[in-house]
């Protein structure tokens, strides 16, 4: 049977990519500080990805409950509001979940040669400032470099690398962050996010961008960037009226 891993697999845009492996008939380890998935297919690891200890503790166990045809290192959190605001152990927890951890895991299973295809969850505001959500962006960005820097190397032990940036999805964790007045119907589905991101996967493309609204936004970002984080910030910045992390 197909073996699929998920990181962050208890809710939001993780959820629904495990829901669809199993679908597609991937048995799924689903790896979330809760557990989460049901059935016969999906199997949890409960560990906290913001701790360095427990990821140690369980990089073993996820290495010996592979190999994996797929691997999606989803995981991230988010802290919205003024840097200056934002305390020191938000900074450590979402560098830590969002760009150490999938980091590590990547080098331990590639290493072990326990993955075929591999999938880092960026973030759209890969192509943009964010004022806003800072700590957030730099995390995902680094990520971003990471699977860009190590797409040859890993190809040389047949292992591909695809870099998802999707942008807001309509999941608890973005209405969480969101500003006020903010349209959750503008958001997409994380189900159509799941099964674009696992379609490229699959395909081995580098880099997707689900949703058309979303991939304007790139190329506009790529274009304009200055003038797109202007506009960032009156729509997120700007409108903020707490500070969440």
């Amino acid at each position: 049977m197909k073996r699929a891993l998920v990181t962050g697999g208890a809710g939001g845009l993780g959820a629904a990519l495990v829901a669809d492996l199993a679908a597609r008939g991937y048995a799924v380890v689903s790896v979330d500080r809760a557990e989460s998935g049901t059935g016969e297919c999906v199997s949890r690891i409960v560990c906290d990805l913001a701790e360095r200890s427990e990821v140690d503790r369980a990089l073993p166990m996820i290495a010996d409950a592979g190999p994996f045809d797929v691997v999606v290192l989803n995981a991230g959190v988010s802290a919205t509001g003024r840097f200056e605001s934002v305390p020191a152990e938000a900074y450590r927890r979402l560098m830590t979940v969002n760009a150490e951890t999938p980091m590590l895991m990547a080098a331990r299973l590639v290493n072990a040669g326990a993955v075929r295809h591999l999938c880092f969850v960026s973030s759209l505001s890969h192509f943009t400032g964010y004022p806003g959500a800072a700590v957030y962006a730099a995390s995902k960005d680094a990520l971003a470099i990471y699977a860009t820097s190590v797409r040859k190397p890993f190809a040389r032990r047949r292992v591909s690398v695809t870099l998802a940036c999707p942008g807001p999805l309509r999941t608890d964790h973005a209405a969480r962050h969101a500003p006020a007045g903010a349209d959750e119907s503008r958001r997409l589905a994380p189900e159509a996010a799941a099964r674009q991101i696992l379609d490229a996967t699959l395909a081995g493309r580098r880099l997707v961008v689900p949703g058309e609204n979303a991939r304007l936004f790139a190329l506009a970002g790529r274009l304009a960037p200055a003038a797109v984080t202007r506009q960032m910030r009156r729509l997120i910045f700007e409108r903020l009226e707490k500070e969440v992390w």
